[in-house]
Order: C-alpha cells, then sequence, then structure tokens
C-alpha cells in the first residue's frame, strides 16, 4: 500500500511539474527544475498525509499575526491574532475558525479578560439599548398596565 501511495505522489508530482514547464509563461532553467520538481513531491506528500507528524508539531504552534498591544491599540476594531484583519466583534470570525474565546485566549497565551468586543461598538450597542428602555425596571405606570391586562 505505501509503494501504491508513494508512486502516486511521485506521479502526481511529475505531471505537476510537467504541466508548469509547458505553461509559456514559464521562464525556468535546467538547473531550476530539480529543485521544483523535489519542492513539488514534498508538497504533494504533506497532502497526502505522508507526513502527518509535522502537521501535528504545526498545529501545536500558533504564530499570532500581530502582537497583543497591536491587537487592542485601535478603540474602533481590534485585530485578530489568525489574520491580522480588523473586527469590531471576533465571536463569529473565531467561530468561522472552529474556536471558542476560551479556546482563542489559550491559544495566544492571552489574559481571561482580553476583550472580544472593540470598546466603541460595545458603547454604541450599549446606547442603543438604553434608548429604546432595555436594562432599566420596570416604573409603577408599566406595572399597572401589567396587572389590569
Amino acid at each position: 500500500m505505501e509503494e501504491t501511495a508513494t508512486k502516486t505522489t511521485i506521479d502526481l508530482a511529475t505531471d505537476l511539474t510537467i504541466a508548469w514547464l509547458t505553461n509559456p509563461n514559464t521562464r525556468a532553467t535546467a538547473e531550476e527544475v530539480p529543485a521544483f520538481l523535489k519542492t513539488m513531491h514534498q508538497a504533494v506528500s504533506e497532502l497526502g498525509g505522508a507526513s502527518a507528524t509535522t502537521d501535528d508539531d504545526a498545529a501545536e504552534t500558533h504564530v499570532p499575526a500581530v502582537s497583543v498591544r497591536k491587537s487592542l491599540a485601535s478603540r474602533d476594531h481590534i485585530i485578530s491574532m489568525i489574520d491580522g484583519k480588523p473586527y469590531k466583534a471576533l465571536r463569529r470570525h473565531l467561530k468561522t475558525h472552529g474556536l471558542t474565546p476560551a479556546e482563542y485566549r489559550e491559544r495566544y497565551g492571552l489574559k481571561a479578560d482580553y476583550p472580544m468586543v472593540a470598546p466603541a461598538y460595545s458603547e454604541k450597542r450599549r446606547a442603543m439599548a438604553n434608548k429604546i428602555g432595555l436594562g432599566r425596571k420596570a416604573t409603577p405606570r408599566r406595572r399597572a398596565t401589567r396587572v389590569e391586562s
């Protein structure tokens, strides 16, 4: 079984190299072809699962895209440590990567109080909620109308 898998990866790497060389836009010297073939074979082998141990090691170590200080530098957004892009709230972004806020904090060694929502966005949502009356206790007038109905 391993022999067939190895043969297939070699065949795939060879086919990809041939396709690369037959492209009219590719300009390669004879010295570049063996190096490209070797790189292609390694890539195909990794995709085929031949080097699962190196994938596990790479999965354990996560390098943040930005520093903690830079991720919290703006009041308008939080920069994700996964992809370095700004977000007003990180929860939905984390969910697309299969993470919870706790797992995200653990992965990058963040404190438990690391925010998941940008401060300006949080204040905006709070003001909107207060404006429509969320968070207030019922007034005596409201209680009376509730009891009557």
